[in-house]
């Protein structure tokens, strides 16, 4: 193999695969991560995985380099023999942030081969690169200083997986603009044993994400094939060979008529030993789907909740096939030429699940559960019916003024307005109660309290599966009164501005519903007879739909 870039020419998938198959066996006596499910247990492997969704001031915010970290977190911690302790995620952290985590996994790798135990290193990368370096935020590693840190790392195998993106429209372009792309070198490693290096794109092309998968096509492909997809050879096992073939064949497909044109993933490599590199044992976690053999043949899609493709599967005839989900609730499409075929399965903690393909049931194509589902389709609402209370701090007042009420409203949120996990949210919520007027010379009145509370807040979500804490600021404006029953004192209302923070927790319970917890701390200011300053809460639950 030249010195040069290693750039990947398409081809038809079959006709591709049995070419780098011959390639990668004449060329590679690759080195056995995984063999036997013996070995496995004998290699200690740790993972470092990185997504930043910033590149610095000359690039515009990704929306799915975090989400393909993640992704790529649960898989290697789940199938990929990766202890939960020995992993690190890092979400938006800079080139200083991103080296000292790689020393803490190195100095671990460092004590675990004292101990006479076989260490790999896998290392992802999804985010912004330009000009021959990543960017990490405002920060950059170069390329050159990452391939000799991985070839000088203290460990047997080591593994990076490299995957720019940037964002767009339906399908964007990865990187801030045109400029020298991510190129890798088959030689840039020759000197170290032991190292692989794959990368989404060829050094002059874009790389590119799609809304309907929810992530960058090629971390799509490469984590669906570890998912059991590219287990061609139906061991359970999914190796370094089948899972970039399949990842490739799969980007090269579905870029091929995009606007930025087809993206052709790249690798480089110097490996020493017999076998092949197994990267997943499907086999590892109990809980799985099984496609059984009697199942009809052809692509099967997976879609979770949120109405995202989370896994793919492409059957043959008469071939039982695994595919290793992690719980949950999934709906599953078949595509035919003529409709549909759409069910539903709910994968158990702690069990295998058998797909029952005849309970599928035809629909059109405007049923399709992908469709409109897309969560990056620019701003979008959501409505909801919300129930809480209110209660301020100060117990004298609570008592004598301004009493603890319920609350019950309703509230519209806009997603992704001025940019993607920021909502504006807008609500407005009435409670009242009953009270008895107390004064040093008076006792007895009896009155009804009630409030109107009217808002409007800015906040930023987390979104972790199903899970989205979020934090962010509001700002109120309340009517209290007094009106009481027996005419005898005039009705009082206090009208106020109340600034205030918020936050909570967002549940997705089903691909239309959610529900929230939030806890708001408020301010305010008032006037009897001299003015004085208050705070107060609320906790509150809400239940939105989103179309």
């Amino acid at each position: 193999m030249s010195d040069g870039p290693v750039k990947q020419v398409f081809a038809p998938a079959a006709a591709w695969t049995r070419a780098l198959g011959s390639a990668i066996r004449a060329s590679l006596p690759a080195l056995v991560l995984a063999s036997t499910a013996a070995h496995a247990d004998t290699l200690h492997r740790f993972a470092l995985i990185a997504g930043n969704d910033t590149g610095g001031a000359d690039t515009r915010p990704l929306s799915y380099a975090r989400d393909d970290a993640r992704k790529m977190h649960d898989l290697l911690t789940r199938l990929g023999g990766v202890s939960p302790s020995d992993a690190k995620l890092l979400l938006d952290g800079d080139a200083k942030n991103f080296l000292v985590a790689l020393s803490e996994l190195e100095q671990r790798a460092r004590d675990a081969r004292a101990r006479g135990e076989r260490t790999a290193l896998f290392v992802y990368y999804s985010g912004h690169a330009k000009d021959g370096a990543l960017r990490l935020g405002d920060s950059r590693l170069a390329f050159d200083a990452l391939k000799r840190r991985l070839a000088d790392a203290p460990v047997d195998i080591r593994i990076a997986i490299l995957d720019s993106c940037r964002s767009g429209a339906l399908t964007r372009t990865k990187g801030a603009r045109k400029a020298p792309a991510f190129d890798v070198e088959s030689g840039a490693a020759r000197d170290a044993r032991g190292v692989v290096i794959l990368t989404s794109s060829a050094s002059d092309e874009d790389s590119q994400e799609s809304d309907a998968l929810g992530g960058s096509y090629f971390s799509h492909h490469l984590v669906s094939g570890l998912l059991g997809d590219a287990d061609r050879s139906g061991d359970g096992r999914v190796t370094l060979f089948e899972a970039y073939s399949h990842a490739y064949a799969r980007t090269v497909a579905d870029t091929a008529d995009s606007s930025a044109g087809p993206q052709h993933p790249t690798f480089s490599y110097d490996l020493a030993g017999n076998g092949d590199l197994v990267l997943t044992d499907l086999r590892a976690s109990a809980e799985g789907l099984i496609v059984p053999g009697n199942a009809p043949a052809g692509p099967y899609y997976f879609v979770d909740p949120g109405g995202l493709v989370v896994a793919e599967l492409d059957k043959t005839a008469d071939a039982e096939r695994r595919v290793a989900l992690a719980p949950g609730t999934y709906r599953v499409k078949r595509r035919l030429s003529d409709r549909l075929r759409i069910g539903e399965v709910e994968v158990a903690r702690g069990r295998t699940t058998i797909l029952q393909e005849p309970r599928f049931k035809d629909a059109p194509f405007s049923d399709d559960p992908v469709k409109g589902a897309m969560r990056d389709r620019g701003a979008w609402w959501a409505f909801g019916l919300t129930g809480g209370f209110q209660s301020f701090f100060d117990a004298q007042t609570r008592q004598s003024l301004f009493l603890s009420v319920p609350l019950f409203g309703a509230e519209a949120e806009l997603h992704d307005y001025f940019r993607r996990d920021w909502v504006w949210g807008f609500d407005a919520a009435v409670g009242g109660t009953h009270g008895l007027l107390t004064l040093p010379t008076l006792e007895g009145p009896a009155y009804r309290y009630s409030v109107v509370n009217v808002g409007t807040s800015l906040t930023a979500e987390w979104p972790v599966g199903r899970f989205a804490p979020f934090v962010g600021v509001r700002v109120a404006y309340l009517i209290m009164g007094r009106k009481f029953d027996d005419g005898a004192f005039p009705d009082q209302r206090f009208a106020m501005v109340s600034p205030g923070l918020a936050t909570g927790a967002r549940f997705q319970l089903s691909r239309h519903l959610n529900l929230t917890a939030r806890t708001r701390l408020q301010y305010l200011q008032y006037t009897v007879d001299a003015q004085r300053s208050l705070g107060f809460w609320e906790m509150s639950a809400l239940l939105t739909y989103e179309p």
